[in-house]
């Protein structure tokens, strides 16, 4: 009997080990999904934020006034920067400092892009709507100063329309990665919950109520989904690493704020799903006659 008992207990420990790995190495593929959807993210706001749009000026205007309205567009909260673009810079922004001297010398020493100020919007206005309305707000508030507006139109929509496929394409992968996941899980739990379905209907037979012979399963599918989490998380961390390290042209970093976004998404995940796949599995033994347990 005793050694009944040690392969049985060794049994159980098996069979709980082998969820936890098939339940980490499941959340590992979900977090490679949520890890580059945030990081997507990222890039998304850091190239909407990279649009640029120029005003340049009446003739008529000189520096000192363009200086001002720099100064006063840098107090409105649409802008993520605002600078004042000397006509010398602009030229050597367009051709570089080697070829500006030919440049003049074309144009017999005057040069062809005037002063002018750039600003790049925040992310909210970094779309079609947000920079026409832009556009137009400027113009109202200086309407008589200013000559023209300019910005590719063409970039702003590739910007948007190109993030938006990435975005659908990601939630699809997630959504499908999910599903499985849930299927995976769920399989995995039932059969280390078969090597206690005795106990589950002796205790049952004896008086406890299916509350009561629900919380230690429970619980102890928050443990494994708190450790298969963990275990998924130090899995994507060590993939991060390897790419960085192996890989020169991919690099992987993640800010403290979307590591414990991602960590906290991935525990919540196996949690939420061993809790799951925990209940609908002992509501299956729990619901079973005796004779049906053979």
């Amino acid at each position: 009997m005793a050694g009944i008992d040690k392969n049985s207990r060794r049994g159980v420990r098996t069979s709980y080990v082998s969820t936890v790995i098939g339940i980490s190495l499941v959340l590992f593929m979900i977090g490679i999904v949520l890890g580059g959807f945030i990081g997507l993210e990222g890039y998304q706001r850091q190239a909407k934020e990279n649009l640029q749009a120029d005003i340049f000026f009446s003739p008529e205007l000189n520096d000192a006034d363009i200086k001002q309205v720099e100064q006063e567009l840098k107090t409105w909260d649409e802008f993520s920067d605002v600078l004042y673009v000397s006509k010398e810079r602009a030229l050597e922004e367009f051709v570089g400092s080697d070829e500006k001297d030919e440049i003049l010398e074309v144009f017999n020493g005057e040069y062809p892009i005037p002063t002018n100020i750039s600003y790049k919007p925040k992310e909210a206005y970094a779309n079609v709507d947000g920079m026409k309305k832009l556009k137009e707000k400027i113009l109202k508030e200086y309407g008589n100063k200013i000559d023209n507006i300019s910005y590719e139109e063409a970039s702003v929509e590739g910007v948007n329309l190109g993030f938006k496929q990435f975005v659908f394409l990601f939630m699809a992968v997630a959504l499908l990665l999910i599903i499985i996941a849930v299927a995976m899980i769920n399989n995995t739990i039932r059969l280390a919950l078969y090597s206690k379905r005795f106990s589950i209907k002796t205790m049952q037979l004896v008086g406890a109520t299916s509350g009561y012979i629900r919380r230690p399963f429970v619980w102890q599918a928050v443990g494994i989904g708190i450790i298969s989490g963990i275990i998924g998380m130090a899995l994507l961390m060590a993939m991060f690493y390897a790419l960085n390290n192996v890989l020169n042209s991919i690099e992987i970093s993640y800010s403290m704020q979307n590591f414990l976004i991602l960590l906290g998404a991935l525990l919540g995940i196996g949690i939420l799903i061993t809790i799951i796949s925990t209940w609908f599995a002992l509501n299956k033994y729990l619901r079973m006659k005796l004779d049906d347990l053979y």
